[in-house]
C-alpha cells in the first residue's frame, strides 16, 4: 500500500493545489484555458519529441507486449466506443470517452510505480506503453474528432480539412518529427535535450493543477453515466483484457507481460481532459473520470501489486 500512495500522492497533491487556488481565487478562471494550452501547445509536444527522438530498436522490439499492450488499448477504447454510440452521442465525444477508457497514466505514475515495483528493467516497457499511448491512441482520438468536427459532405474536402489540421496540431506534430529525427540515427544536441527536458517535465505537473482549478469551478458533469463507464472499463476491463493477451495469447519475459498488466490497471490519465478542454467537448466528465479512476486505485492498483507478488503471472 505504501508504494501505491508514494506514487499516487503527488497526483492528489498538484490536483489540490489547483483546487485551492481555484477557490481562493489565486487563479483566475482563465487559467484553465492558459494552462492547458501551455500543456497541449508547448510541454507535451516538446516531450513527445524528446521521447520519439530518443527511442531505439532494442527499447521497442519486444513484439508481443507492443501487439498485447495495443489490442488491449484498441479492445477497451472499441467497447467505449460502442456503448457511446448506442445512446447515438457524436463521434467527438464518444471519441473522447474511448480515449478516456484506454489512456492509462503511465508517464506520471506508472514510471515511478514500475520502478518501485519491478526496478529500472521495467522502464522501456514503460516507455513503449507511454508512446502506445501518448501518440498513436492520442493521435488517433484527435483524427476521429478532427473528421466530426471538420467534416462535411465532400469526402475530398472533408479529407483536406483533417490532413490541414493534423498537421497543424503539435500533439500529432512533435512525435513525427521525432520519429524522423530517430530515422536518422543522429543524437539530439544537448543544449535541445535540455530545452525539451525542461519544458516537457512541465507537461504532467501543469495538467494535474488544470484539473483540479477545473475542479474548483463547480462545473457540474451532466452524464454521471458515462463518467462510471469510463472507470469501470479503465480500472477493471483494460487490467483483465491486458492480462488474456500476455497470458495465454502472446509470448514475453514474465517482467514485460507483468508489466503491461499493471500499466493498464492504472487510473484515467490527463491527456483526454487536456483534449476535452481544447475542443470544448464536456471536460466535466473526463476530469471526473480522472479524479475517481485515481482514486479508486488505490485499492485496485494495491490489489494487483500484491497479487503480482504471488506466481500468477509468472
Amino acid at each position: 500500500m505504501s508504494v501505491i500512495i508514494n506514487a499516487v500522492f503527488p497526483l492528489f497533491a498538484l490536483i489540490l493545489i489547483g483546487y485551492v487556488s481555484g477557490r481562493r481565487r489565486l487563479l483566475g478562471p482563465s487559467a484553465v484555458d492558459s494552462l492547458n494550452k501551455f500543456v497541449v501547445w508547448m510541454a507535451l509536444p516538446a516531450l513527445l519529441f524528446q521521447a520519439m527522438a530518443q527511442i531505439t530498436w532494442e527499447q521497442i522490439n519486444q513484439p508481443g507486449y507492443v501487439a498485447a499492450s495495443g489490442l488491449a488499448i484498441a479492445a477497451v477504447f472499441g467497447v467505449s466506443y460502442a456503448l457511446d454510440r448506442r445512446r447515438r452521442g457524436r463521434l467527438a465525444d464518444a471519441s473522447i470517452e474511448g480515449l478516456a477508457a484506454s489512456y492509462s497514466n503511465a508517464g506520471f505514475m506508472g514510471i515511478p510505480l514500475c520502478l518501485m515495483v519491478f526496478g529500472p528493467d521495467s522502464l522501456p516497457a514503460v516507455i513503449i506503453a507511454t508512446l502506445l499511448t501518448a501518440c498513436v491512441l492520442f493521435a488517433f482520438s484527435i483524427v476521429l474528432i478532427e473528421i466530426d468536427l471538420l467534416g462535411s459532405r465532400s469526402l475530398l474536402k472533408t479529407t483536406r480539412k483533417v490532413a490541414l489540421s493534423l498537421l497543424k496540431n503539435p500533439l500529432v506534430a512533435a512525435p513525427v518529427l521525432g520519429l524522423a529525427v530517430a530515422a536518422t540515427q543522429l543524437p539530439l544536441p544537448y543544449a535541445v535535450v535540455q530545452f525539451t527536458t525542461l519544458l516537457g517535465a512541465a507537461a504532467s505537473p501543469c495538467a494535474l493543477v488544470t484539473i483540479g482549478l477545473f475542479l474548483a469551478q463547480g462545473e457540474p458533469a451532466e452524464h454521471h453515466g458515462a463518467v462510471w463507464r469510463i472507470v469501470l472499463l479503465k480500472l477493471f476491463l483494460h487490467p483483465m483484457v491486458a492480462f488474456v493477451l500476455v497470458r495465454w495469447v502472446f509470448d514475453m519475459p514474465p517482467l514485460w507481460a507483468a508489466t503491461a498488466v499493471l500499466l493498464a490497471a492504472l487510473p484515467v490519465g490527463t491527456g483526454p481532459f487536456m483534449l476535452a478542454k481544447l475542443y470544448e467537448r464536456e471536460p466535466a466528465v473526463t476530469s471526473r473520470a480522472i479524479l475517481i479512476s485515481t482514486v479508486l486505485s488505490l485499492v485496485t492498483v494495491s490489489g494487483l501489486v500484491a497479487w503480482i507478488g504471488e506466481p500468477a503471472i509468472r
